[in-house]
């Protein structure tokens, strides 16, 4: 079977998955432990150029060339409801084919990671448009850098913090919490709703309390299964 590499390069992180038969067989964080030679690599890079040469080089190492994800106006059954379709992140883009390939009703898509990108689906692949807003540890971070007396927050959510950490942790997670659900009536009443959470922050922010109201769905590595859904699509689009 032909072995498909997609890689990931996040703001905080790289991720990858070797591919084959709509099956992964391996995931991971460090390129240096992709051991074979795959036969086709695909990625997503919103972190910068360090990133975009370090696959790069390593594509090379395998006589291969990278297929960058850009955003285009329509793939894989969804259509980009952006002003200007090529500026969307990549990242988003493939999150949403990711968001598509799981769940054919309308979607709420979120991406939890060093920011939060909060990105409406409808059921028949209409990107509508979304939010993106400062991650948890941002939120956090900006109180420390743009306050005097207010510190770096290592503390734990409380739906009613009595101490300044506690209170700027719970802050930074109700605010996400808060845009989730202002967010989720876009779509609540349409087909099937649902909610799919992924990124690094994903199970703190399903893990709110008092819970989300809405149903939601945590999906590891969405910006893969996007990435692999349209390697898969071969042309389709």
């Amino acid at each position: 079977m032909s072995l498909l590499l997609c890689i990931d390069a996040g703001n905080t992180r790289l991720k990858w998955g070797l591919r084959a038969g709509g099956v992964w067989l391996k995931q991971g964080t460090r390129l240096d432990a992709v051991d074979v030679r795959p036969a086709r690599i695909l990625a997503c890079n919103v972190a910068g150029e360090a990133p975009r040469q370090a696959i790069e080089s390593f594509a090379a190492s395998h006589r291969l060339t990278v297929e960058w994800l850009q955003a285009r106006a329509a793939q894989c059954g969804v259509i980009n409801g952006y002003d200007h379709p090529e500026q969307l992140g990549a990242d988003r883009w493939a999150a949403l084919i990711g968001a598509r390939s799981r769940h054919r009703g309308d979607c709420l898509v979120v991406m939890s990671g060093t920011a939060t990108t909060v990105d409406l689906l409808t059921g028949d692949g209409r990107f509508l448009g979304g939010l993106i807003l400062p991650g948890l540890a941002l939120m956090r971070d900006a109180l420390a850098g743009g306050t005097a007396n207010l510190p770096a927050a290592a503390g734990e959510f409380a739906e009613q913090p009595r101490n300044t950490f506690d209170a700027i942790a719970s802050g930074a997670l109700q605010a996400t919490a808060g845009a989730l659900e202002r967010m989720f009536r876009g779509i609540a009443g349409g087909a099937d709703p649902l909610c799919l959470l992924s990124g690094g922050a994903a199970a703190v922010v399903a893990g709110v309390s008092p819970p989300l109201t809405f149903p939601h769905r945590i999906v590891d590595n969405l910006v893969l299964e996007g990435l692999a859904a349209i390697a898969e699509s071969s042309g389709r689009d």
